[in-house]
């Protein structure tokens, strides 16, 4: 069975588009009438999220916390003849890494996981939420048992919804380094729990070792860090490299630049096979991903082409 294409909508609603987001409905009818099978959800405002932040008063676009609403959507989502590849957790907002207690990291990602469970979400995405700076303020040892202890907890929380989870490393958060990518999943040990392989991020971290602390660790080319990886992948996501970060609001390095098909110099005729035989996913989903590209709107058409022969080619 071939693959099937989705786009994460968070590129239509953070980054340069968090002051003129892009509807969910909107981006919906584009994504259908450019044969699109899904998206991936960022549950991120005004696009559906599992609820209010600061309780049942606050006004959050987006917000379902009922099961009434959850259900709508899922009914509303079938109409349209769309699934969901999977969810991006809003988890930016918790503390994971310079704290001891990891209750509130916890609860939001049951939040998110339930709210997954409704709407019919059989994936995760998580990350490390704090910057490669923090190695500097936490040691080394004590900031990969928080981790790994806290996304123990997470799988088995998702494994009792039927979800997987899947981390996306990536140069903007810790553990950038490609022996902490295994280190890190190899010690969470959960039946459900892989790594989120991004093609762009892939580069970034694997070959260039952008924002990497106390020195690099790097390969010649994607190809030897996707060995590395054998067995570890359980998600997808393709896109082109400029081997450049996106910048933040000081014109700092933040994190991959996603830039679309064709603007960078990734050989996807080279390592799209190997990803293949590298992972082990529990879905048909092949991701676009344009987080933080500018003009991800327009640039979404021509990505779908890509993917179409990416998918003809690579993905049967």
């Amino acid at each position: 069975m071939s693959k099937r294409s989705s786009i994460g909508s968070w590129a239509f609603t953070i980054g340069p588009y968090a002051d003129h987001p892009i509807d969910f409905d909107t981006v919906c009818t584009k994504l259908k009438d450019l044969g699109f099978h899904g998206l991936e959800l960022g549950a991120f405002p005004p696009h559906p999220t599992p609820g209010n932040p600061n309780g049942p008063n606050d006004t959050w676009a987006g917000a379902m916390p009922e099961r009434t609403q959850r259900a709508e959507l899922k009914a509303q989502m079938a109409e349209r003849g769309l699934g969901f590849s999977g969810i991006a957790a809003n988890l930016w907002g918790e503390k994971l890494i310079n704290t001891d207690d990891q209750s509130k990291y916890i609860a939001e990602f049951k939040t998110s996981s339930d709210f997954a469970k409704d709407v019919g979400i059989a994936g995760i995405r998580i990350d490390t939420v704090q910057p490669p700076t923090i190695h500097r303020e936490v040691p080394y040892d004590v900031a990969l048992h928080r981790v790994v202890d806290t996304w123990q907890t997470c799988c088995d929380i998702a494994a009792d919804n039927g979800q997987t989870v899947t981390w996306e490393f990536e140069p903007g958060f810790a553990f950038n380094k490609p022996s902490d990518v295994v280190r890190i999943h190899d010690a969470v040990n959960k039946p459900n729990f892989g790594i989120l392989y991004d093609t762009c991020h892939g580069q970034m971290v694997g070959v260039i070792g952008a924002r990497q602390e106390d020195g690099k660790e790097v390969f010649e080319n994607q190809i030897e860090f996707i060995h590395l990886l054998n067995g570890r992948i359980n998600h997808i996501h393709l896109i082109d490299s400029d081997t450049k970060c996106h910048k933040d609001a000081n014109g700092e390095d933040e994190t991959s630049a996603h830039p679309p098909f064709g603007l960078g110099i990734l050989d996807f005729d080279a390592i799209v096979p190997e990803l293949v035989k590298a992972a082990r996913l529990p879905h048909d989903w092949w991701t676009v991903d344009l987080c933080f590209w500018p003009d991800a709107w327009t640039a979404t058409a021509s990505c779908k082409t890509v993917l179409d022969d990416l998918i003809r080619k690579y993905g049967n």
